[in-house]
């Protein structure tokens, strides 16, 4: 197939003649800026999430479509102010991935994906670009996303437990240290918190559990239940309001029931 004939590149470049004439001829889109497109971003983002969540894949190429509409946008903008342009984006992300993909475009060998992830944080400090293993996560992630992040990038130098028995005897000591604050009344108590959960996110990386998506789950899973006591509470004529906790408990067995 010749680049002449090959839709992606079709779509590509009509997408990029769309956003030109947008911004000459669009009261909305000609004033966007930066700034004006951030939080706009970041909804598209949570949007592209929830669609993933739901298995909606439909939703996801629909969402993947306003990201990459905002990539554009941002550099369409960038291109008037003489800053980058589209081409510079590609170019970019372009060089990258071939020189943190050694074992691909080089003579580097890898027995396995850790290795891979592994060479990609070295590559990163030999770029000069961050003087900090760390320095690649996001200050504005949310904090349990971050803790992961900060683990992953940690492991990818070295720096990390040799296996999960150790981490779970780290969870078992931050459990005790904060059940010491607690019983204390002490001020403490909030950062024993965080450091077992900090210890509960190490230990779900041990076992291939992404904390975030395990969170959600459960998140959606309490929600359908609470959702179920509810409707099987308006049907009685009642509101969970009303009931005991032992007649609420009764529903909540019953939806615990129901797959999830």
């Amino acid at each position: 197939m010749s680049e002449l004939t090959d839709p992606r590149l079709i779509e590509f470049k009509r997408l990029l003649d769309i956003m030109d004439q947008l911004r000459v001829g669009c009261p909305w889109d000609s004033k966007q800026t930066f700034e004006s497109l951030r939080c706009l971003t970041i909804e598209e983002t949570y949007e592209l999430s929830e669609a993933l969540n739901d298995k909606n894949y439909d939703d996801v190429a629909k969402e993947l479509g306003d990201l990459l509409l905002h990539i554009v946008f941002y550099s369409k903008i960038g291109e008037e102010q003489g800053l980058f342009d589209i081409t510079a984006v590609l170019k970019g992300i372009c060089e990258k991935l071939i020189r943190r993909h050694p074992h691909i475009f080089g003579d580097v060998k890898v027995a396995d994906a850790e290795d891979v992830k592994a060479n990609w944080e070295k590559i990163k400090l030999k770029e000069g670009k961050r003087h900090s293993a760390l320095g690649g996560v996001p200050a504005t992630l949310p904090a349990l996303i971050k803790a992961y992040r900060i683990q992953e990038k940690a492991q990818g130098i070295g720096f990390d437990w040799e296996n999960k028995e150790q981490v779970w005897d780290k969870v078992k000591e931050e459990v005790a240290e904060f059940q010491a604050e607690e019983a204390a009344g002490s001020d403490k108590m909030s950062d024993e918190f965080g450091d077992l959960l900090f210890a509960l996110v190490n230990y779900a990386r041990f076992t291939g559990i992404v904390p975030e998506d395990a969170l959600e789950h459960t998140n959606r899973k309490f929600i359908s239940r609470f959702k179920y006591m509810e409707e099987a509470a308006y049907a009685q004529g009642r509101s969970l309001a009303e009931m005991t906790l032992d007649e609420m408990e009764e529903l909540w067995q019953a939806a615990k029931k129901l797959p999830c």
